[in-house]
């Protein structure tokens, strides 16, 4: 299954199903499911940033950025589009991915890349039978 890696705490905020729009700087035809891979790197600047948005869109606190998992597949969304402008608060473009089903899976250590990338269905299995023997 394709993936993408976001840094946290976008990724989070994606996972949990409060961010419908990812940005990036180049657009995609990428249609459907893909996992939501949370990045190693976590920048203090965007966590200040997305703590104050989150509060402000959805009234949500983020985690303490110790406890956002990192460095591996923490979720899957469905994007269903990609746009240059949308009335999204999460929008900034200058491309946007639009993303709906967003579900929050175990987490699950993963090596990410840029762009999309291919994760084993194999992996993704194991993890589906380890959190339902939890």
């Amino acid at each position: 299954m394709r993936a993408l890696s976001i840094r946290q705490p976008w990724a989070w905020l994606i996972a949990n199903g409060f961010k419908d729009v990812e940005n990036r700087v180049w657009p995609t035809n990428v249609r459907g499911d893909v996992l939501i891979h949370a990045a190693k790197r976590m920048d203090l600047a965007d966590y200040n940033d997305a703590w104050h948005l989150a509060k402000e869109v959805c009234g949500e606190t983020l985690p303490h950025q110790d406890r956002l998992l990192r460095g591996g597949i923490i979720g899957r969304a469905c994007i269903m589009g990609c746009v240059q402008l949308h009335h999204s608060p999460w929008f900034f473009g200058p491309w946007g991915f639009l993303l709906c089903d967003q579900v929050v899976l175990p987490f699950q250590p993963f090596r990410g890349a840029l762009g999309f990338f291919e994760v084993p269905n194999a992996l993704l299995s194991r993890s589906s039978t380890e959190a339902a023997g939890s």
